[in-house]
């Protein structure tokens, strides 16, 4: 168990490390066109690599359903890069969270 939260905590601060340079790329951005820039993870994805955003697209198509990308996938691609990667980075640190003790580590 201990092994699955640190693999959370790990992808938790991937994301992270994604959403600073996102917010970063962004910012840059917006102060050399002097107005606010904010790119799309459909954008960023494009930008990136687009051979593998066709193939993921064929792929969800194809193996899950036809109908899942445009309702579900699409609006998540529209949204900024640096949010996507925040709300990430915050489920995958949820999912390896362990409550602390209430009384401590040394009580009886």
């Amino acid at each position: 168990m201990r092994i699955v939260r640190g693999i959370f905590h790990l992808l938790s601060a991937f994301a992270l490390l994604a959403a600073i340079v996102a917010g970063v790329l962004d910012s840059i951005q917006s102060v050399s066109a002097s107005s606010v820039v904010v790119t799309s993870l459909g954008n960023a994805w494009l930008n990136l690599d687009p051979e593998s955003l066709t193939l993921a697209e064929i792929s969800a198509e194809t193996y899950v359903s036809p109908d899942i990308w445009r309702p579900f996938v699409a609006p998540v691609l529209a949204q900024p890069a640096f949010a996507v990667f925040l709300v990430l980075a915050l489920l995958f640190w949820m999912a390896g969270y362990r409550k602390p003790r209430f009384a401590g580590r040394f009580s009886a």
